[in-house]
């Protein structure tokens, strides 16, 4: 579990409370028509810019940022740099025993026993690789839009508030209600635009890119295996993708 989205969440969401709690009752800050008008809205609008399966997939790819498995490179080039002796000492037949928890190259380690050539290999890997990148692009671009459509909707319900304020003036007791859905539906829209969706789009693109990152590692690793590459020279090469205080920790 991604104990920092959680960290965050739960403290955004503190601090708002506690200004709350400081500075009135919190029953001022509930209000059911200004919720409607932002949760509504926005999931009306995803509906109507992205696929019904895609939003409703949406809840699924928002758990990733609590849940993910952190990527590790340093450990996957160790792993390919195993399979590289092996392949070097006993030939490419040999990873036929090597088994990887990752899919991604468990696949490559079986295209490689199974005698696909190094350019066929390496078609194969990167068309899953620009799959992957485009499956994670749609989740992301769902929670960004929510993050920009979530204030957008906080100010219709603002205008709106605004329009039945006006219109009743002469009602005093209607004044307080209208402006509460004025004030509200812009204070849940940004609430829930920059705690919950904005956030969670930027960490679900990190993650995206630190596992594409990794793909990318097994892709080179398993053409230089195919082509019989020097381990240490290989390791060397694959370790350009790791910061430069960690490409010196062996």
């Amino acid at each position: 579990m991604d104990l920092a989205t959680v960290i965050g969440i739960v403290m955004g969401f503190a601090l708002i409370l506690m200004a709350i709690m400081l500075g009135g009752d919190l029953g001022m800050f509930i209000n059911v028509p200004s919720l409607l008008i932002v949760l509504g809205g926005t999931v009306a609008a995803m509906f109507i810019k992205h696929k019904m399966s895609d939003v409703f997939g949406s809840v699924g790819v928002a758990m990733k940022a609590f849940l993910v498995k952190p990527q590790n490179p340093e450990h996957t080039i160790g792993q390919l740099i195993d399979m590289a002796n092996i392949a070097r000492k006993d030939g490419i037949l040999a990873l036929e025993k090597v088994k990887s928890e990752d899919a991604f190259l468990q696949g490559a380690v079986n295209h490689c026993v199974d005698g696909a050539d190094p350019e066929f290999l390496e078609s194969v890997l990167r068309k899953d690789l620009e799959y992957l990148a485009s499956r994670h692009g749609k989740g992301v671009a769902i929670w960004e839009g929510i993050g920009e459509t979530a204030p957008a909707f906080g100010m219709i319900g603002t205008l709106i508030g605004l329009v039945q304020m006006l219109a009743t003036m002469d009602d005093p007791s209607s004044i307080g209600p209208a402006m509460a859905v004025a004030l509200l539906t812009t204070l849940y829209g940004s609430i829930f635009a920059n705690v919950i969706a904005i956030p969670l789009a930027v960490k679900l693109t990190m993650y995206s890119q630190e596992e594409q990152v990794v793909r990318e590692i097994i892709i080179d690793g398993m053409i230089g295996i195919q082509k019989g590459v020097n381990p240490r020279m290989l390791q060397e090469a694959l370790k350009a993708a790791l910061p430069p205080s960690q490409r010196d920790a062996d």
